[in-house]
């Protein structure tokens, strides 16, 4: 709907003051898109690719040949002829940042990419970040993803939506803050040793709720407002006194974990509607 392949079923958006339902094909100049799946000609080049895409942004001349150039580079199909070669003999990630170049090229200054490093390599999915992360600077770029990692990365703002309703925005910060509020500490000791970790955690914090138990492994999370890291450590060091601890850590909460929460809440809440 955003990107103005079916019509809204209600309400409406605008982009640089502009109705998506009325003044579509203005917006086109403003927008790039950068679809799920790869939209490519197999027969033409990388570079014939975006001289197509430049032109439809009313590049010409001159100025769509340094677009075109220009955008080869930033996404580093330029060296050694990349861009004069067939896009069918591309691997899945050059594909994939030629995609994101097709997205960025004519300077929109609105950007939809949907999953952009999917099915990529960690390699391939960095280099791809860095793309997104320079060209973030001087334009607005609406990104999904599954992946926590790529949002913490690469959003400066996110939503999270469950079964396609919108449950809540913000900073990655502010959601930890929001909807972490905990430390998850992680004791590995012989089992016949648990009880003992159970009651040097609730000395910690009386409110720690134990989230996982298998084989002398425990995780437990400790409300911020209750522990101190300072006492984590010590009450840890002075536990190695009284019985072995093979292995511990303790770890701030994770995009993961809020959006499992949210996740959770949301389910709750619909099944309780």
């Amino acid at each position: 709907q955003m990107i103005g392949l079916v019509p809204p079923t209600s309400g409406t958006a605008y982009v640089h003051g502009m109705d998506i339902r009325t003044d579509m094909n203005e917006i086109y100049t403003y927008m790039g898109v950068c679809p799920q799946h790869d939209l490519l000609w197999e027969t033409l080049t990388g570079k014939e690719h975006l001289l197509f895409y430049g032109r439809l942004k009313n590049l010409k001349g001159a100025e769509l040949l340094k677009a075109t150039d220009d955008s080869l580079k930033s996404v580093n199909l330029f060296r050694g002829g990349v861009g004069d070669k067939q896009v069918g003999k591309y691997s899945g990630g050059m594909k994939r940042r030629l995609s994101v170049a097709i997205s960025l090229i004519g300077d929109p200054k609105v950007v939809f990419m949907d999953e952009p490093s999917t099915g990529l390599d960690p390699a391939s999915r960095n280099s791809l970040w860095s793309v997104v992360k320079e060209a973030k600077k001087n334009r607005a770029i609406i990104l999904t993803t599954h992946s926590m990692e790529e949002a913490e990365v690469l959003c400066d703002r996110l939503s999270i939506f469950v079964d396609g309703g919108f449950q809540c925005i913000g900073n990655p910060k502010e959601l930890k803050a929001r909807y972490g509020g905990t430390y998850v500490l992680t004791i590995t000791t012989s089992p016949e040793h648990e009880q003992e970790v159970e009651q040097l955690v609730h000395r910690l914090s009386p409110n720690a709720n134990r989230i996982y138990h298998i084989s002398g492994t425990q995780k437990f999370e400790l409300p911020k407002l209750e522990v101190k890291i300072a006492s984590v450590f010590h009450e840890v060091e002075t536990a190695k006194c009284r019985f072995s601890i093979h292995a511990w850590g303790l770890a701030d909460t994770t995009l993961e974990d809020v959006f499992i929460k949210v996740a959770q809440g949301a389910q709750a809440f619909g099944v309780n509607a």
